[in-house]
């Protein structure tokens, strides 16, 4: 692909993203969310293989289902009461349709089963977007709409936290379980955006930055299954003994970085008097916490056999940057520390 074209399609990419964010209006709220879908689905084709254009096919359905009923939601009420704000919805039967289109586009459970299919025909590059900057657009028509006491969103929440921990537990398939960690980790989101929509961005926060360095990781170690992370140690020994740390944090293990949203949202759940909800969703992170703990070892305590079927890895110096992976890793495992200043932000 031409780096014009490529410049062309991120900058597209982030012009629907603001859009949305900027966008008061329905309708320019969709059109946001449009030209977002359109702009990475080259992105996705951009390797010309069968199992790429299948992921950009399924993806430009679905994300064309939700916005269809996301449209269709928005037109009815500015129909029933003469009005195109966002957060001007006061319908509950509206605000629940809408919350279904979103979390449609955003793969909640249970309107999961396409994310990891999807994520299984891209390269690693397309699924970092599709994991991290495609969530901003619908999370911030979320928090706009804000609907309070929504059993809907603790359904979500509690469903896409568990079925994101079980269903990755018995793949293989290292694009498939970023897919199930995305769910996961959105579910502990939708969790509390009702409650403190501010604490929802701090865990969006940090889940941007783990899941990036989690992915340029894998990029760089050239792993794309779990048996390939056997010999990632004999190109990296330094980064794969950084790995585990990462994964732990996206886990939520205490002292690393993931673990102070989770415990935030733990406590503010138990302040709106959800405690069987929180130890639902505490349990379901045990599930979670499994197969990042398969990952660990296999990258770190796993040596490949003698009669490796595969062949073997050029040991070269790899050619991408390693500096935003330096400051990735370093935000992901050592901020826990900060704890303090990021509960005063969030009460302020």
């Amino acid at each position: 692909m031409s780096p014009y074209v490529l410049a062309l399609l991120l900058f597209t990419l982030g012009l629907g993203t603001t859009l949305a964010f900027v966008s008061s209006h329905w309708l320019l709220a969709w059109v946001g969310l449009e030209i977002n879908t359109l702009a990475i689905l080259p992105l996705m084709v951009r390797n010309h293989h069968p199992r790429a254009v299948e992921a950009a096919i399924k993806y430009f359905l679905i994300q064309a289902g939700g916005a269809a009923v996301l449209l269709f939601a928005g037109v009815t009420n500015a129909w029933l009461t003469g009005q195109w704000g966002i957060q001007q919805a006061t319908s509950p039967v509206f605000i629940g349709v809408m919350t279904i289109a979103l979390a449609l586009k955003l793969g909640l459970a249970p309107l999961h089963s396409w994310m990891p299919e999807v994520f299984q025909g891209l390269d690693l590059n397309t699924g970092l977007v599709l994991a991290t900057w495609q969530k901003l657009a619908p999370l911030a028509l979320l928090f706009q709409i804000q609907p309070a006491n929504s059993p809907l969103l603790i359904f979500l929440g509690l469903a896409s936290t568990l079925i994101g921990g079980w269903g990755g537990l018995n793949q293989t398939q290292l694009r498939k379980i970023l897919a199930y960690s995305s769910i996961a980790q959105l579910g502990w989101v939708i969790l509390v955006v009702q409650f403190s929509p501010s604490l929802a961005t701090l865990a969006v926060l940090v889940y941007i930055i783990a899941a990036a360095a989690t992915f340029i990781i894998l990029k760089l170690v050239k792993s794309t299954n779990i048996n390939t992370l056997a010999i990632s140690w004999a190109k990296s020994p330094a980064l794969v003994a950084m790995a585990p740390l990462v994964f732990l944090s996206l886990a939520g293990l205490p002292p690393l970085t993931g673990f102070m949203p989770k415990w935030l949202i733990i406590e503010e759940l138990s302040k709106q008097g959800l405690v069987p909800a929180a130890t639902l969703a505490v349990l379901a992170a045990l599930l979670s916490l499994y197969y990042y703990l398969r990952l660990t070892y296999a990258m770190t305590l796993t040596m490949f056999p003698n009669n490796f079927s595969g062949v073997p890895p050029w040991r070269l110096r790899p050619q991408q940057l390693t500096l935003p992976l330096a400051c990735l890793v370093t935000g992901t495992i050592s901020v826990l520390p900060l704890s303090p200043v990021a509960i005063a932000l969030v009460a302020f």
